[in-house]
């Protein structure tokens, strides 16, 4: 079979790409996507273990933003002395008549004492006062009553001037009836009145939110 055939013309015979090659190629590229999706997952393991310690280090986000929020203070409201109101029963009140209506003192005092409020001396106003109060009273007290007792006796009566003397006893104030006076407030008005002297003021809070 030697010479007998021969290969002729301008055509030959494609040859195949050795599997080798490919083989290769397809290796290579495995390869490089293994360790990039191993360099992904180690960044990610980084970001965990270390995310929570920069969190702590860097402190509260910049964009937080603090909120105030009211809280009731809890018992009655401070006076302007800086003491608590006293109750109506803790106030001693001298019920005094500088006008010359007679029985006047009586029966503010019957009033008051229906209130809550302790009486103590009923009669006619002093020399000092006797028909010398022009409004409708004046309320007597110690200096340290006038953030306390004053304010509270005030609450039952509207045109009242309050004053205050060298006494000692701060919870004893006289109400000095003059001529201006027609009747003390009504019972629900005073207590409203009083309610909203003795209220709690709120007191600000700051609440941070982020």
């Amino acid at each position: 079979m030697g010479g007998q055939y021969r290969i002729t013309g301008d055509k030959y015979p494609r040859l195949r790409r050795p599997r080798r090659r490919r083989r290769l190629v397809l290796a290579v590229v495995a390869s490089v996507s293994a360790l990039g999706l191993l360099g992904w997952g180690t960044l990610q393991l980084i970001d965990v273990f270390t995310g929570d310690d920069q969190a702590a280090a860097a402190g509260p986000k910049a964009d937080c933003s603090a909120r105030v929020s009211p809280s009731p203070t809890a018992g009655r409201s401070a006076g302007a002395s800086g003491g608590t109101y006293p109750a109506p029963g803790r106030i001693t009140v001298n019920v005094l008549n500088a006008t010359p209506r007679a029985g006047l003192a009586k029966d503010t005092a019957d009033e008051l004492k229906k209130r809550g409020f302790r009486i103590g001396n009923v009669g006619n106003a002093t020399e000092e006062y006797d028909k010398k109060v022009k409004g409708a009273a004046l309320l007597l007290g110690a200096k340290a009553a006038e953030g306390a007792a004053l304010p509270v006796l005030n609450t039952q009566l509207t045109g009242a001037r309050l004053k205050t003397d060298g006494r000692a006893k701060a919870t004893e104030v006289d109400l000095i009836i003059g001529t201006g006076f027609k009747s003390l407030s009504k019972p629900k008005d005073a207590d409203k009145a009083l309610a909203d002297l003795t209220r709690p003021e709120p007191t600000s809070t700051a609440t941070r939110t982020c």
